[in-house]
């Protein structure tokens, strides 16, 4: 194995959780900073109301002001049919969708059951594949719910497993609230890959207890080579008292090429778009890499 695959999520699970919202102009300037980086998977924003999320207000917008890119990846987060109808309207290749492992999760996050969920997602499939769109699809708290405290894994099994069996190319375990540790997460993707293969699995990271890397090592030692981030550690988690982000980028970046896996990824600019973009968030970069770089402004990282 000697290469990996980042998506990067800043653009909208990083910046949905931001307490500053930044304008459309602002986000088109941070996603092509991250094209020009080399990240070739970048979440540009979701289709939710802008009343519930006002930061991912105007992502038609961000996303008729990209357009198409050969070679890059722009998925679109949509909760249900109205989102997708918002993302076919754009003409969105890629969209994203999301289920809990934990019921309390999903009811409070998303106002509806498990099974539920899953109801709503059939006919957003239906039109994705009509549309010709590829659907990634996401799975919250796996190694920990605010609400529940530890998840079943079994359940975080059955979730992966029917979103994989609806027509999702990929799927993203994500720690939501940071809790996890490193053996606890590679026993949940070795249960995963049991019936996800694990080309089809990905890893999503919040450092709230600062296990991100360690685990994110763990589960790459388990074959999985796909992994979320988000430049600057963006973002965090609304339900989870202290959160803090996802893994920052620059980070990811620069333990896999010390380990000789290639990303692709210019770090010294995707330090440039961690700082620019946290200045304008009103805070400094989460990352001490980040931070480095702007307190010496050596462009050499």
């Amino acid at each position: 194995m000697d290469n990996v695959r980042l998506v990067e999520v800043g653009p909208r699970d990083g910046l949905q959780n931001e307490a500053r919202p930044l304008s459309v102009e602002d986000r088109v300037r941070m996603i092509e900073g991250l094209i020009g980086a080399g990240l070739r998977t970048i979440e540009a924003g979701s289709f939710v109301s802008p009343k519930w999320v006002p930061q991912m207000a105007g992502s038609a917008e961000v996303l008729t002001a990209l357009g198409r890119r050969a070679g890059i990846s722009f998925p679109m987060l949509v909760p249900n049919l109205k989102g997708f109808e918002a993302a076919r309207e754009v003409e969105a290749e890629e969209i994203a969708i999301f289920a809990s492992a934990s019921e309390s999760f999903s009811r409070k996050n998303i106002n509806c059951s498990i099974e539920e969920s899953f109801e709503r997602f059939g006919p957003v499939l239906e039109g994705a594949r009509q549309a010709g769109m590829r659907v990634r699809g996401y799975v919250s708290c796996v190694l920990g719910c605010p609400y529940e405290g530890k998840v079943a894994l079994s359940s975080v099994v059955s979730v992966a497993r029917r979103l994989h069996d609806i027509g999702c190319y990929e799927i993203s375990l994500g720690d939501t609230i940071g809790v996890g540790t490193p053996r606890a997460a590679a026993a949940m993707v070795r249960a995963v890959a049991e019936e996800v293969p694990i080309a089809a699995i990905a890893l999503h990271e919040h450092n709230t207890y600062g296990q991100a890397l360690a685990n994110i090592l763990a589960c790459l030692e388990e074959g999985v080579t796909v992994f979320d981030s988000s430049v600057g550690g963006l973002g965090g988690c609304p339900y989870a008292k202290g959160a803090t982000g996802n893994v920052a980028t620059e980070e990811l970046v620069f333990m896999l090429e010390g380990m000789g896996l290639r990303t692709g990824v210019d770090l010294s600019k995707l330090c440039r778009v961690a700082i620019e973009t946290s200045a304008k968030l009103g805070h400094d970069p989460v990352s001490p890499i980040s931070k480095i770089l702007a307190a010496t402004g050596d462009d050499q990282v």
